[in-house]
């Protein structure tokens, strides 16, 4: 797929982030795009930007969307086609995701089954829901992001990250198969998997918000882990408050949109290049080359460590 002009795409979690600079990128070479997210204020930010920035005659709808539920996703479709007006869709970017859940013991499972649900949920409810819209059109793409912690599950030595890392296997491992599904049952509709990896976006804060029910603040349950963590790393934190942790916190949210090696309109090149080009396997930024070629090439200790100061070395990460 060489032109996204006249096509039509939807995007999940379209509000802020890599979602954002995609339907950004797509208005912008003519494509109509239709979004959802669970924020209508990110949403309409996203919609004024596309809408300003996109060639003339382009349509842009926004729809609210919780894409680990099946009937807001049937809504969401039934919503597209009437908006869209059309039956059928190009283009599937299966983007949504949040943080979280990380430990098995320190967190709660329902933080756990809402980080899975959303980060594997909605892209298994994405392409269930949407397949027969792509299969109507001449060809189609799905687009499945999942990360490069779907190939290497951690952030730390330090830090739990189970949730997360699980959903991303299973998305990289569902999309890997369902090549061989579409090349059976619908030859014209292809797939890809995008694997990024540290990309500037808010992606801590939004997941704080997604778990506490739109809250900011830290809750007593993250500030005990953020201690536990310091603690372990050798700093003294029995003469920090809780505001002083929290807004430590603050600051580390802030630190990973800045200090990322990649900007989110940067990913968004980068995956519609990939698009372009018909690939299947999209990593994105030198941190996931670096990262891909390690792991592959050293699998036995890629959980060490030394393994992980290396890649933090190498990879040029400024997470403070």
């Amino acid at each position: 797929m060489e032109d996204f002009a006249g096509k039509i795409a939807v995007v999940t979690g379209g509000g802020t982030g890599i979602g954002r600079e995609l339907a950004r990128r797509l208005a912008a070479e003519g494509c109509h795009v239709a979004i959802c997210d669970v924020s209508r204020e990110a949403m309409l930010e996203t919609q004024r930007l596309c809408e300003s920035e996109g060639r003339s005659g382009i349509r842009i709808t926004t729809h609210i969307a919780d894409v680990s539920d099946e009937a807001q996703m049937v809504k969401f479709r039934d919503e597209v086609e009437t908006e869209q007006a059309t039956d059928k869709i190009h283009l599937l970017f299966n983007n949504a995701g949040v943080g979280g859940g990380g430990s098995m013991f320190t967190n709660t499972r329902d933080e756990w089954d809402r980080t899975f649900g959303i980060c594997w949920g909605g892209v298994y409810l994405g392409v269930r829901t949407f397949l027969p819209m792509l299969v109507r059109a001449p060809e189609g793409r799905i687009v499945n992001v999942s990360s490069i912690n779907g190939e290497w599950a951690t952030v730390g030595p330090d830090i739990a990250h189970t949730a997360y890392s699980a959903a991303k296997f299973a998305v990289r491992g569902f999309s890997e198969a369902l090549m061989i599904d579409l090349r059976i049952n619908a030859p014209h509709v292809k797939c890809s998997v995008v694997m990024p990896g540290h990309v500037g976006t808010a992606l801590p804060a939004n997941s704080r918000r997604v778990h506490t029910g739109g809250a900011n603040e830290l809750r007593p349950e993250d500030i005990a882990a953020v201690r536990v963590r310091l603690s372990r790393n050798g700093v003294d934190v029995s003469r920090m408050s809780d505001q002083d942790i929290a807004a430590m916190g603050a600051t580390v949210a802030q630190a990973f949109h800045d200090n990322a090696p990649t900007t989110a309109a940067r990913a968004a090149e980068i995956i519609c290049e990939g698009v372009r080009d018909g690939r299947w396997r999209i990593l994105v930024g030198d941190d996931a080359r670096i990262i891909d070629e390690r792991v592959r090439a050293n699998p036995e200790d890629a959980y060490t460590p030394e393994f992980h100061r290396a890649i933090v070395r190498d990879a040029g990460w400024k997470l403070g």
